[in-house]
């Protein structure tokens, strides 16, 4: 395997000038980069990476720790976090945590020991203690880890407003908020007290129920318990698409209309909200900008640019058919 030495000798320089050539620092002429560069594909040199980012003390490498890369939030938000990182030189190291607050702690440790810049915490459990490395920049999204932890959300309180006044002005006399667990310490639980506050304002009957994140065949099982044994409930706010489109797969398996039994509003926009049938009702929160300003947050933190800790994107309502 060549060496950094190897490289040296064959172009003639001196071993600090290639390294000041793989780091970038100093003055190197064109001439001398470039031979340098095809020595080192000629004789198929590979730097040491970590070497690298200990020398010049930056990695250029980002942390993402999300619940479920195949959560189709995730899976969108995790493309648009690639894409603008890379853009401004930086490149992912993605961790699936599954909700289990053992492994999140391993991953941090694993991303500290591989000299990330940064990390961006897209995770929910409960314990936050282990991530608060004073050291390394950290960004959450849609959670406050801690009052010194910047963190990128959206309008949830205006959200939930725009949801549930849709529903009762539709016509809806009992309504359903299926949130997510509300311990959690989320900017997510304003779009339940957004509902709380529209529905005891308006003196509609309600129904509070909380989902766990990111588990699939218990949404449906919750849509089944839900429909068949409150059959009654004319509208439905859910915390997020997924849980929607799980209440409109059950109400079409049991026989329910959508609109006119039973008229449902998501949160997130995600990409299939428009291919389910009906077309979902949704608030739609822009994955995309909350992907950019997160990346931008988190850099302007490693480059020890002061940032806003809360970080707070507007929403709009995007109605369909299922309403």
């Amino acid at each position: 395997m060549a060496t950094i030495k190897d490289v040296a000798k064959l172009v003639g320089v001196t071993v600090t000038t290639v390294s000041r050539v793989l780091n970038n620092r100093g003055y190197i002429s064109e001439t001398t980069r470039k031979k340098v560069y095809d020595a080192m594909e000629e004789l198929n040199y590979q730097p040491n990476e970590l070497a690298r980012s200990l020398y010049r003390k930056k990695s250029n490498f980002i942390g993402l720790i999300i619940p479920n890369v195949a959560h189709p939030f995730f899976a969108e938000l995790t493309s648009f976090i690639e894409y603008y990182a890379y853009k401004e030189g930086y490149k992912i190291l993605i961790c699936n945590s599954y909700q289990d607050s053992v492994k999140e702690k391993e991953y941090v440790e694993m991303l500290k020991r591989n000299q990330v810049d940064g990390i961006i915490m897209g995770s929910h459990t409960l314990e936050t203690s282990d991530y608060l490395v004073p050291t390394l920049p950290i960004v959450a999204v849609d959670r406050e880890l801690s009052h010194d932890i910047p963190y990128v959300t959206s309008d949830n309180y205006n959200g939930g407003v725009l949801a549930t006044n849709l529903l009762i002005d539709k016509g809806c006399k009992k309504l359903v908020h299926i949130s997510g667990p509300l311990e959690l310490n989320t900017p997510a639980n304003n779009r339940y007290k957004a509902f709380m506050d529209v529905v005891k304002k308006r003196n509609v009957e309600y129904v509070i129920i909380q989902a766990k994140l990111d588990i699939f065949e218990t949404y449906e099982k919750l849509a089944y318990k839900l429909l068949l044994e409150q059959p009654d409930i004319d509208g439905v706010f859910a915390s997020s698409d997924m849980i929607a489109a799980s209440i409109i797969h059950v109400a079409n398996e049991i026989g329910k209309e959508i609109p006119s039994d039973l008229k449902i509003v998501g949160y997130d926009d995600i990409n299939i909200a428009h291919m389910i049938v009906p077309p979902l009702t949704t608030i739609k929160q822009s994955i995309e900008q909350m992907a950019e300003l997160t990346v931008k947050v988190l850099i302007n933190q490693i480059e020890h640019v002061e940032v806003n800790l809360e970080n707070i994107l507007p929403i709009s309502l995007v109605e369909r058919k299922s309403t």
